[in-house]
């Protein structure tokens, strides 16, 4: 299952509890309102933690890929040349970002518009997306950086379709690809042809 749809699953479970928890108790609301900033504050510290790992290894291998264009940025797509440590400080980066977002749209959400269900599942969904997260698995939980988590790091949608920016070269990883020579591929063709008759 990918995480699209288990970030959804989690959401609905956690929604049905949250229906049978009384927030009007305000012991129960200030439990609840812990257990966010605490949530919270592990996936801050832990985020800050992998840059500090990070930028301990210094892992200056050079990384080379495309990025996709954006269509709200004219600026962007093309050849990007980079190390692996500013690649990984960069992703680790935009995951505090988002940290960053759904602190401010929850304080939001709960001190202006006093809404307390949505404490309780973004406590829950913080940790999930911690678990999630490329630069953790890969830094924290020491899994090795191939398949999902190879360098550049595949965007996943939400019907399970992976886009990601084409790898040009990185000399960490592998030379790039050979393609046969054109003539062998005629030949195979050669070949197929002669096959079907």
């Amino acid at each position: 299952m990918n995480s699209g749809v288990q970030n959804i699953v989690i959401s609905l479970g956690a929604m049905q509890v949250a229906r049978r928890i009384p927030f009007d108790d305000p012991d129960v609301l200030n439990y609840v309102r812990f257990g966010y900033i605490s949530s919270q504050l592990i996936v801050l510290g832990v985020y800050f933690f992998v840059s500090y790992k990070i930028k301990q290894k210094n892992d200056q291998t050079v990384l080379k890929y495309v990025d996709a264009q954006n269509p709200m940025s004219p600026d962007s797509g093309g050849l990007v040349t980079t190390t692996v440590r500013d690649y990984d400080l960069s992703e680790t980066s935009k995951l505090l970002r988002a940290a960053y977002f759904g602190i401010a749209m929850m304080g939001f959400f709960h001190l202006y518009m006093k809404y307390t269900q949505p404490l309780f599942i973004q406590a829950l969904m913080g940790l999930k997306n911690l678990y999630d997260a490329k630069p953790v698995a890969i830094h924290l939980l020491g899994k090795p950086a191939v398949g999902d988590l190879q360098r550049p790091f595949k965007a996943a949608s939400m019907f399970g379709g992976m886009s990601t920016p084409v790898l040009v070269h990185s000399l960490a990883l592998m030379p790039p690809p050979l393609q046969p020579p054109p003539d062998h591929r005629r030949t195979l063709l050669l070949l197929r042809r002669q096959r079907r008759k």
